[in-house]
């Protein structure tokens, strides 16, 4: 067991601000996340330009989130787990959210009408990974759980791999019909956008995976 694992045994209950903090933060991409799949099914322009503002306004509450961290980080002399780690798993939640506002945000600006398959397919991994990145996180608090956190990294590890396949299966599809030049650079981007979600949430389980290793 590290020093900082024994240490944190000291800190009064109430210090311990991180974990709320990261539950919140993927509370939230869970909530952005699932309002991207509602709105890349629905018809509606009208009711996806809402769903796009919505989560506009999601990510800058999460970066809320994610500065109030970096602030708890640099108030702490005694952490729940290495500083490191704390500042790798807040950037990646907040990675995953910045990318699932940049795809909202592209799908905007670029007047997407058509949703195709693979922009459905991956908005969707990107929620299942959400779910995941959200039920690992709460398991951080105590550390009790740890195969649960390790089952839930293993998923998102799948889900990135699928979303890698649907990515290189969308572009292909791309290059191999889409005319229009700029069209398809237009869904390229969305596409990537899409994808890099998912390698956060990877990124985000790695950390965690890092940590149970480290306090096992």
């Amino acid at each position: 067991m590290s020093l900082n694992s024994i240490l944190q045994y000291f800190v009064p209950k109430d210090k311990k601000v991180f974990f709320p903090l990261f539950e919140q933060s993927a509370s939230n991409v869970v909530t952005m996340a699932t309002l991207l799949v509602e709105a890349v099914s629905s018809t509606s322009s009208t009711h996806r330009e809402d769903l796009y503002q919505q989560i506009d306004k999601l990510e800058n509450a999460g970066d809320d989130i994610t500065h109030q961290i970096y602030l708890e980080l640099g108030k702490n002399f005694i952490t729940p787990f290495d500083r490191e780690d704390i500042h790798s798993l807040a950037t990646a939640i907040d990675d995953v959210a910045d990318l699932i506002q940049g795809s909202a945000n592209r799908m905007s600006l670029y007047q997407i009408v058509e949703m195709t398959e693979p922009i459905q397919k991956l908005s969707e991994l990107i929620l299942q990974g959400s779910y995941d990145l959200q039920k690992a996180v709460v398991e951080l608090k105590d550390l009790k759980n740890v195969r649960n956190i390790a089952e839930s990294c293993i998923r998102i590890n799948s889900i990135e791999n699928q979303a890698d396949y649907v990515f290189d299966r969308g572009v292909a599809d791309l290059f191999l019909y889409e005319k229009d030049a700029i069209r398809l650079i237009k869904y390229k981007e969305i596409l990537a956008a899409l994808e890099t979600a998912t390698d956060r949430c990877e990124d985000a389980a790695n950390v965690m995976e890092s940590i149970i290793v480290k306090h096992a």
